[in-house]
């Protein structure tokens, strides 16, 4: 038997996320409580440089602290999925992509909450042409760096437990096995 929801409300909700609390009936067929966050869609950008160099950005983050490295990422703001993750590689990288390939979509931490997350390869990369919104950008979001590792240290960073965002290890694993990189 599958999960029936019997009640529904809501308990906390502000832009970027809605908390539910269920009552639910479980495949065992005995009552439950679940508790459900419910996040905005989000994009995810592998950025490529013509020498297979992915562009990271380390920023800090309210819930796990500074030194979090990640690629530029961030919600859909209510946009296409294509269109949100060109403007957060503007945003977060200074950069805009002449190609972009969607590569595959996940369900982020689906255990306790429904958080569709969109992946991009993004190739034929240039600076924007405004810097300086850009560093506003930056600043506002707690950026600290960014630059370009090659794509097989980037790898190597995931196996020695460098690189830890979730959603980052998940993008690279999606854009490696889009490039053949991985069987």
């Amino acid at each position: 038997m599958p999960w029936q929801t019997v009640t529904s409300r809501v308990v906390h909700r502000n832009p970027w996320i809605t908390v539910r609390e269920d009552d639910v009936v479980a495949p065992d067929g005995r009552p439950a409580r679940y508790g459900v966050v419910e996040v905005r869609p989000s994009v995810f950008v592998v950025a490529l440089t013509d020498d297979d160099e992915v562009v990271l950005v380390t920023t800090d983050r309210y819930t796990v602290g500074p030194g979090s490295v990640e690629v530029p990422a961030g919600g859909t703001d209510g946009q296409e999925p294509l269109v949100a993750a060109q403007r957060e590689l503007a945003e977060e990288a200074g950069l805009t992509a002449r190609e972009w390939t969607a590569v595959g979509e996940v369900d982020a931490l689906n255990g306790v909450a429904r958080a569709v997350e969109h992946v991009f390869v993004a190739r034929g990369l240039t600076p924007v042409a405004e810097p300086a919104a850009t560093a506003r950008e930056q600043a506002a979001e707690g950026i600290t760096a960014v630059r370009t590792v090659p794509f097989g240290e980037v790898l190597a960073m995931i196996r020695r437990g460098e690189l830890r965002d979730a959603e980052t290890v998940t993008a690279v694993a999606l854009a490696a096995l889009h490039l053949g990189r991985l069987t």
